[in-house]
């Protein structure tokens, strides 16, 4: 096989739903947006459904409609961006709960589909989504009236504990909504290592439940492993991919792997990444390019058929710190041309 593959562990996806489910009071739905963290939103739905999660939360109606067709009747899928302009067949038919972000679109979901589900976010301070407090005190009157699902906001800084704004998000929160008779939720997988305050009626762990950081404890998830296409030997000196980027300082074994760029595997982690064959350190060198990477073997006893990008040797953020980015990036950058196994479940 010439593709990268991705093994997913669903029970370690559960275990870590159970666990951040057992740190609150709370009912506990699960983020599976851009499709599932790039792991397959259905069979990790699935997975979560069957291990008791009810509520899901995904970013645009589309991710809906997928979720839907993987689910069936029953579980709650509530849609970030809210009620769009064209999403209002499939949010009627397909029983999605958008979560409204301004009074446009509360008007057009109470015009549109009467009497159908909703959620309502609010802006404490993230500016990103949500209504502000003047758009809330103008519309909350009415918008209560017909009973939302949820009233929601979104931390901006909970992967940092120490952070004043959390406390003032708190603050803003129990402000706009103290008085109201509607479950709230205000705590993603940061959110709810941050404690008891934060947890509200509802919490939505996301990344938390893929293995990422701020849960430090949370269980492995991910395998990746390429498969090797060619091993070269070089000489001393001699130079190896575009731009001659790295050059041999002794004679070497260089492995050519099947992945790249366009497989998620970013330019930025070029002479910087490791890869690994077992628990042996393979150094990545020369520049990453669009679908290969060469990996030095020198020092291994035998030539890989494989090696390993990220497993229980090197977990998403640890990649993802090599590259400069974060582990959301690394794992929904993960391309379609890996093949994609789950175990457990």
């Amino acid at each position: 096989m010439s593709t990268g593959h991705i093994t997913i562990d669903l029970d370690a996806i559960i275990a870590n739903w159970r666990a951040l489910d057992k740190m609150s009071k709370s009912e506990t739905a699960a983020v599976v947006k851009a499709d599932g963290y790039g792991l397959g939103a259905g069979r990790v739905a699935k997975a979560l459904a069957k291990a008791g999660a009810r509520k899901f939360f995904v970013a645009v109606a589309e991710e809906g409609a997928i979720l839907r067709q993987a689910l069936g009747e029953g579980p709650q899928i509530n849609i970030l961006s809210g009620h769009m302009s064209g999403d209002t067949d499939m949010i009627g038919d397909l029983d999605l709960t958008p979560m409204l972000n301004s009074i446009d679109q509360i008007s057009r979901h109470f015009e549109a589909l009467p009497g159908h589900a909703f959620g309502i976010q609010l802006d404490t301070g993230m500016n990103r989504l949500g209504m502000e407090w003047d758009e809330w005190g103008a519309i909350a009157e009415i918008a209560l009236a017909q009973h939302p699902t949820l009233v929601m906001s979104h931390l901006a800084c909970a992967d940092e504990p120490d952070h004043p704004m959390n406390a003032f998000q708190l603050d803003v929160f129990h402000q706009m909504t103290d008085g109201i008779s509607v479950p709230r939720s205000l705590a993603a997988t940061g959110g709810i290592l941050l404690g008891k305050d934060y947890h509200f009626d509802m919490t939505r762990p996301g990344i938390g439940l893929f293995g990422g950081l701020p849960f430090e404890n949370a269980r492995h998830v991910v395998q990746m492993d390429l498969p090797v296409i060619q091993i070269r030997n070089l000489n001393a000196g001699e130079v190896v991919g575009y731009g001659n980027a790295w050059q041999a300082e002794r004679p070497s074994r260089i492995a050519t792997i099947s992945a790249g760029y366009a497989d998620g595997l970013l330019r930025s982690m070029s002479d910087k990444a490791t890869l690994y064959y077992g628990d042996e350190p393979c150094p990545l060198v020369g520049r990453v390019s669009m679908d290969l990477l060469t990996v030095d073997v020198t020092d291994l006893s035998e030539d890989p058929h494989a090696l390993t990008i990220l497993g229980t040797q090197q977990t998403v953020d640890q990649l993802a710190r090599v590259a400069g980015t974060i582990g959301y990036e690394i794992l929904t950058s993960l391309g379609n041309r890996y093949t994609r196994r789950s175990k457990g479940g």
